[in-house]
């Protein structure tokens, strides 16, 4: 698939090298696996030679010697003798700047804790002690969030107020999956944008990899989803197994059961069977993996909050495929193809909210949004959308469908809105349903 989208990020990647030219720039890249980083780095800076280094898990020994070669393929100068300290290739990147402006970029950045945790330290005392008058563009990417978070974020760790700038990739926007159906499939219709959207949530990756397979529809996605030998199979495996460590089994089976719907604490533990309040805290602040959403307008409250998966992936993956893991193991891919035919207008029903919650945003349309729902679960309003400036209040219930869409029904749901919400009454008001048919 060819580059889409993140103008922004490119500009503001090109203007930090450009500021490097005279004073040296320490870049923080992140963002989940499959986002885009390296092809976000490549695109920025492909304009001109720079120095790519990507840390595989090996001896500090061995893997020098493979930087020690690119490093003398970038500068087209020997490097005496043999290295075995990532310090010692570092200083001389940093001395070697201060001659001619020079971009590094490393790759898998925290996986220098598997090859020797000291190097964070080594690299402080050599930022310290030399970038003072060095021109270097040193970019560092890392995917395993909480690693990241550990080397640049707690003040203990050597590294923490070192970086000069931090980017975070994030997923697609709506637009930009709207011009990527576009250009492979003029006529798309809004269903194959709601499941590009349900399926992938704008994670580059998986949206390449659906185009590259000519997925441009729902049906064509659900094939190429859970086909035999498919990449997405064993996603969730690779990229969270590590997050998580021991204890993944726990976390696997909390996702599940939010995916599934289950999505209050009670209901959550009733699932587990145990006390889950750390791990859900832990999913929300550290993993960035669940939202804790309550009642818009409500002051904070655990009483009446709903949990629900950030990453529309993971959503899926954990509702079709880790739930029916059994059928996998059988190979029973055309049977699992029809569990999700069956379940997926539900399913996709809470992603649509999603998708125009996101468009909303994309286009600055309102200053706060959110679902509202009273404590007896008697009165529930998908979307409200608030404009603080003009002040205006727009109530939403989102539908596939907008025949089954009951005007008299939102209107009481508002009423008890306004019960609960007094201070509301003065904003103007708009009723309205969105639905399939506003993708267009």
């Amino acid at each position: 698939m060819r580059f889409f989208d993140r103008k922004k990020e490119i500009e503001k990647l090109r203007a930090i090298r450009t500021r490097a030219e005279s004073s040296a720039c320490f870049t923080v890249i992140t963002g989940r696996r499959r986002i885009g980083k390296t092809e976000l780095v490549r695109q920025a800076y492909g304009d001109a030679p720079y120095l790519y280094l990507f840390v595989v898990r090996a001896a500090e020994a061995d893997l020098c010697d493979g930087f020690k070669c690119r490093i003398e393929e970038y500068t087209g100068r020997s490097i005496p003798g043999r290295v075995t300290k990532f310090s010692d290739l570092f200083r001389y990147l940093l001395k070697l700047s201060k001659e001619q402006p020079i971009t590094v970029v490393i790759d898998e950045f925290q996986d220098f804790l598997r090859v020797n945790a000291s190097i964070f330290s080594e690299m402080q005392r050599d930022w310290d002690e030399l970038a003072s008058d060095a021109k270097i563009n040193l970019v560092v990417m890392g995917s395993v969030n909480t690693l990241m978070n550990k080397i640049f974020r707690e003040r203990k760790e050597p590294l923490y107020g070192h970086e000069t700038d931090h980017m975070t990739v994030q997923p697609f926007e709506v637009s930009a999956l709207r011009e990527i159906l576009a250009f492979h499939h003029p006529r798309f219709a809004p269903d194959d944008l709601l499941a590009l959207w349900t399926f992938t949530g704008g994670v580059a990756k998986y949206v390449s990899l659906l185009m590259d397979r000519k997925a441009f529809t729902r049906e064509r996605m659900i094939k190429v989803l859970v086909e035999e030998d498919s990449f997405f199979l064993n996603e969730g495996w690779g990229v969270l197994v590590e997050e998580f460590g021991k204890e993944y089994g726990t976390y696997f089976s909390i996702l599940s059961s939010i995916a599934r719907g289950k999505t209050s604490r009670a209901e959550i533990m009733t699932e587990i069977g145990g006390e889950v309040g750390g791990y859900l805290t832990r999913l929300e602040e550290q993993y960035g993996l669940i939202a804790k959403h309550q009642p818009i307008f409500e002051v904070t409250s655990n009483k009446n909050c709903r949990y629900r998966l950030k990453d529309n992936f993971f959503r899926f993956w954990f509702r079709f495929v880790f739930k029916y893991q059994y059928l996998i193991q059988v190979r029973m891919f055309d049977e699992l193809q029809d569990l999700v035919r069956r379940d997926y207008e539900v399913f996709s029903g809470i992603a649509l909210e999603g998708l125009f919650r996101a468009w909303f945003e994309e286009k600055h349309a309102y200053t706060r949004m959110g679902g509202w729902w009273d404590r007896k679960g008697e009165n529930e309003i998908d979307l409200v959308c608030e404009n603080e400036f003009s002040k205006e209040l727009h109530f939403y219930e989102v539908k596939r469908n907008r025949k089954r869409f009951d005007p008299s029904a939102l209107e009481h749901k508002v009423q008890a809105f306004f019960q609960k919400n007094p201070g509301k009454k003065g904003f103007s008001l708009k009723y309205g349903a969105l639905s399939l048919s506003d993708l267009v």
